[in-house]
């Protein structure tokens, strides 16, 4: 629970207050007064008469009552001031910048879970402990630095590293990015990123920040990150977002492909992408991110690069037409117009170079002449620095003005820090960000411009049938197995998914009763092992009653084999579609082609489900592969809206039997007219 006495509070009291600027409770206090805390602060420390220029308290005892509470003392005596200040001086809200709680295991757990009993028994807010604190635009009530700029029109910030916040704020403040609040969660004892996303959003109004970024390190409660993060973006919102921990840190023995294929950091890629958060790989790619959303929004992919240097020109159309942007060719009467306003050996067809000894008028004419006059250009990037010779702030000034005032979106790139490091200030401080590298930029760009919307969640209601369905399944199976082949069938068959007709022979008399009346080919599969193929357990083509009996023979020796599947030969396109269920995520849908394309090229799109119909189109167009479902050479494509209705289906299957952990269908078979399933195995 976030409080107003941790947002904008009217006291503060420091309790480990010093003169030393080199410990935690000596910096915060720095902070609160070089940031200006228009309220009272009520400094706390025995060996102190004054801190830093104020009266300082010797015992909490001493202090008025308060609003707010900064804790930077020994671990051990936190709880009890915790108490006494809510019991007895009416703190409402705690930020405890100490550590030694539960990152140190063994005691420190206990000590957090008693501190957490203390602040619910007084329904009071907890940033920490273990943090860096909390900065917005009515205080800084942090022991670390940099302070950025506060402006309420600034992002707004939330990081699960306290280190990782300082790093990125450094990067910031170098760029002009400008924050509104910033909170450095800890260990996130009560409130962490999730709970600050609640609050942004439960407080969202007119003059509310709407840009979002946040570092994390483990989503919490991925359906409340979900919640508040898609409300968010439905309100206006854009989300940067940096995870870390993409990696697996050991392996994990797994059973199926799709458990093979799935992960923790697909989970995560899933939330993101369904919310629509713009997922970011680096603290720097954050801040460009940020940077970008801090401009007018982009409404399309053309872009116009306007430089005075040809190098950097190049490099940003490659780096934009590598992640799907388009730079196209400016030919028209307009054109060789602006052309003839620029100076000789200049080119308009872009890039846009109006050479090294181009003047800042021509750059705001150039600029007049893209938002005016070019309908083909969405949104321009300006890349100017210069090599020493002469002062650039008129150039930077027309910049700002244009900026402002023109329609479409303009990205300045300035990349002299050293040479025009006074201008690049000037610029800054004219309340601009900028971009010091242009490839940096445009991939960044096109991330932006490529992340969708939330996707629009469509919840399945269960029937009367389906909670009778669910029982009898559960009637007939143990849980934490791979289920039969008869019941794979029947849950596909209930959800209306096509199968590929089969027989199921535990036995060779029974077989042999129905050699004759199979529709030759058939094909031959082992019942038992998971991975057929592996272990020899599937044949293919077989072309009579004899072959059917020597083959059930040869795949009854198998190892674990407990009967044999026999299918009619179908053949068509093979794809693969699976399900599995990571923790607290919720199922995760996977698409992309079959057979042993799916761990050989790992050519897969995945979901975060329940999906909509939308979305499975997307799912499909994803793969690389794509243009074999579409039909390449001659050959005919697949019923992609069918496709999708199948995709759907298994969606609602998930709903309908939450307890699926695992599920392949592969391969479904795939024609222009048809698509069946021929092999599938289900984990409950």
């Amino acid at each position: 629970m976030m409080n107003p006495s941790l947002i904008a509070p009217k006291s503060i009291a420091l309790v480990g207050a010093s003169n030393e600027l080199s410990k935690p409770g000596g910096k915060a206090l720095a902070n609160l007064l070089s940031a200006k805390f228009d309220g009272e602060i009520y400094p706390v420390n025995p060996k102190e008469q004054i801190v830093q220029g104020i009266n300082c308290f010797k015992e909490i005892t001493e202090i008025p009552n308060c609003d707010l509470a900064i804790i930077a003392i020994a671990s051990k005596f936190v709880n009890p001031t915790v108490d006494y200040l809510a019991e007895h001086k009416g703190t409402k809200a705690f930020i405890v910048l100490s550590a030694g709680f539960s990152e140190v295991g063994g005691e420190g757990i206990a000590l957090e879970q008693e501190l957490v009993q203390i602040i619910n028994k007084h329904q009071a807010s907890l940033i920490g402990p273990n943090c860096i604190g909390v900065m917005n635009t009515h205080y800084a009530g942090v022991f670390a630095g940099p302070i950025p700029k506060l402006d309420p029109k600034g992002c707004d910030f939330v990081s699960g590293s306290g280190a990782t916040a300082v790093f990125i704020l450094e990067t910031a403040i170098q760029r002009g990015l400008p924050f509104a609040s910033i909170y450095s969660v800890g260990n996130s004892a009560t409130i962490g990123v999730e709970e600050v996303l609640e609050y942004w959003d439960n407080n969202f109004g007119e003059n509310s920040s709407k840009i979002k970024l946040i570092y994390i390190e483990q989503v919490h409660n991925p359906q409340k990150f979900l919640k508040h993060t898609t409300s968010l973006i439905k309100k206006g919102c854009r989300i940067a977002a940096v995870k870390s921990g993409t990696s697996e840190a050991g392996s994990r023995a797994v059973s199926s492909h799709t458990g093979s294929l799935a992960g923790s950091d697909s989970a995560v890629d899933a939330l993101f992408r369904k919310a629509g958060i713009i997922r970011c790989s680096s603290r720097d790619e954050l801040i460009t991110i940020g940077s970008v959303l801090f401009y007018k929004e982009l409404k399309g992919n053309n872009i116009a690069i306007i430089t005075h240097a040809g190098g950097p020109g190049i490099l940003c159309t490659d780096a934009l037409q590598k992640n799907g942007m388009n730079v196209p060719k400016i030919e028209d009467e307009k054109a060789n117009e602006l052309l003839s306003k620029l100076y000789y050996g200049s080119s308009v067809a872009n890039p846009i170079d109006f050479l090294a000894t181009g003047t800042a008028e021509q750059l705001g004419i150039i600029l007049d002449y893209v938002d005016n006059y070019f309908d083909n250009i969405d949104g321009s990037i300006v890349i100017f620095g210069t090599p020493g010779l002469f002062d650039v702030t008129d150039a930077y000034n027309v910049l700002n003005n244009k900026i402002n005032t023109l329609k479409k979106p303009i990205f300045p790139v300035l990349p002299s820090p050293v040479q025009a490091a006074k201008e690049t200030e000037h610029f800054i401080n004219l309340g601009k960000a900028i971009f010091p590298d242009e490839a940096n930029l445009a991939t960044a760009l096109a991330k932006v411009y490529n992340t969708n919307k939330p996707a629009e969640i469509e919840k399945y209601n269960l029937t009367k049938e389906d909670i009778e369905f669910r029982n009898e399944i559960f009637s007939k199976v143990s849980t934490n197995e791979f289920l039969p082949p008869d019941i794979n069938k029947n849950i596909l068959e209930y959800v209306g998914l096509p199968l590929v007709p089969e027989y199921y022979y535990a036995d060779k008399k029974s077989i042999d009763k129905d050699v004759h009346n199979f529709q030759y080919p058939v094909v031959m599969k082992v019942i038992g092992p998971v991975h057929k193929s592996d272990v020899g357990g599937v044949v293919l083509n077989i072309q009579n009653g004899e072959e059917v009996l020597s083959n059930y023979d040869k795949l009854m020796q198998i190892t674990d084999a407990t009967g044999v599947l026999v299918q009619p030969m179908v053949s068509g396109t093979e794809l693969f579609i699976g399900l599995k269920k990571e923790d607290d995520f919720g199922h995760i849908i996977f698409f992309g082609l079959g057979g042993i394309f799916v761990e050989v090229l790992k050519d897969i799109s995945y979901k975060l489900l329940p999906i909509n119909n939308y979305e499975a189109h997307e799912l499909i167009k994803s793969i690389k592969s794509y243009p074999l479902i579409q039909g390449i050479r001659g050959k005919k494509g697949i019923d992609q809206d069918r496709l999708a209705d199948i995709l759907m289906k298994v969606s609602k299957l998930s709903q309908i039997l939450p307890e699926i952990t695992e599920m392949d269908i592969n391969p479904l078979i795939a024609t222009e007219n048809s698509i069946f399933s021929v092999d599938m195995r289900i984990k409950i």
